[in-house]
């Protein structure tokens, strides 16, 4: 297989974009990630921005398909993250979260921690989505709130975990190989992103679009009717899947 990628970062309401995502594709494996700072806007900007390169740099020296490697990129970035928090007093309270995707041209894993999230789609649908590391994703769960109501509740930015967070790294991360087909799609994206732009207007902006990009566009146009005044920082990356012989 092979990919066409695009991406969109954008400070929105705000001053500062705490936002970052970067890609990287190598001969026998690509690597995608997304993250959203938190923590005061020098913090959270210097956490995302740490996380993505600590990242794609421990992806690079280990560009293994595995549930194992996903974690120990992980953990070299909170490692770093860490760091500096005890480096840097200002920077103490820094966070960030963090969506990536990993394959190997023939199929997938990825894992996320925050509410940062990743969209798979098949045949035009998406067939999987991350659950948030949040406290309305668990009040979900819990069956005291409907799933739609997540976007719009007030606890929405209580995040359980992130990078940065001191104790046990807590991930969700795939532990089964996702073969790749022809025509899937992923859409990796931070909540300033998904929460404007429903599940269902993904899908059909997708069926819409030749090209990733085009679906980036589409889907920030409803973004930016619908945002008002101090606007989240939002970010995604949007990924094709074609043939390799096209």
């Amino acid at each position: 297989m092979k990919f066409l990628t695009a991406t969109i970062s954008n400070a929105g309401g705000r001053n500062i974009n705490q936002d970052d995502l970067q890609f990287v594709l190598l001969n026998t494996a690509a690597c995608w990630v997304v993250a959203d700072g938190l923590g005061g806007h020098r913090g959270g900007e210097s956490a995302s921005r740490i996380a993505v390169k600590k990242i794609l740099t421990s992806f690079k020296s280990r560009p293994i398909l595995s549930p194992e490697a996903i974690k120990q990129h992980l953990n070299s970035a909170n490692n770093s993250i860490l760091k500096l928090q005890e480096e840097n007093p200002d920077l103490f309270s820094m966070r960030t979260t963090v969506t990536l995707l990993i394959s190997d041209y023939n199929a997938v894993l990825w894992a996320h921690i925050g509410d940062s999230r990743l969209y798979h789609f098949r045949s035009g649908r998406i067939i999987f989505q991350t659950k948030d590391h949040s406290v309305p994703q668990a009040l979900a769960a819990a069956g005291d709130i409907r799933p739609d109501e997540i976007r719009f509740h007030e606890d929405r930015n209580r995040l359980l975990h992130s990078l940065g967070q001191k104790g046990e790294l807590r991930p969700s991360i795939l532990q089964q190989k996702q073969p790749l087909q022809r025509g899937d799609a992923f859409l990796l994206c931070t909540d300033g992103f998904w929460e404007y732009v429903t599940e269902t207007e993904m899908e059909v902006d997708f069926a819409m679009a030749n090209h990733p990009n085009d679906w980036l566009k589409r889907m920030e146009k409803r973004i930016l009717e619908r945002a008002r005044a101090e606007f989240d920082n939002y970010s995604a990356t949007a990924v094709f899947v074609e043939n390799a012989h096209k």
